[in-house]
């Protein structure tokens, strides 16, 4: 492979990967916000785990906010 021509694939790889990060962390971000509404709207974990279809302790730590007891 010439070398502009692996420069060039590694330079898109490299761009890819901070697209991909990019887009994760924006998703992860929305998703704590939207926990943490539904929370603050009177959902309980267990009832946000329930509807998104993960394990409790998965929406706790997405979430940002505390159990409620």
């Amino acid at each position: 492979m010439p070398k502009d021509a692996k420069g060039k694939a590694l330079a898109e790889a490299k761009r890819a990967q901070l697209d991909y990060e990019r887009d994760v962390r924006a998703a992860r971000e929305a998703r704590r916000k939207s926990f943490a509404r539904a929370q603050k709207a009177g959902s309980s974990l267990a009832e946000i785990d329930d509807a998104v279809g993960l394990h409790r302790s998965r929406v706790g730590k997405s979430s940002g906010v505390s159990r409620q007891l």
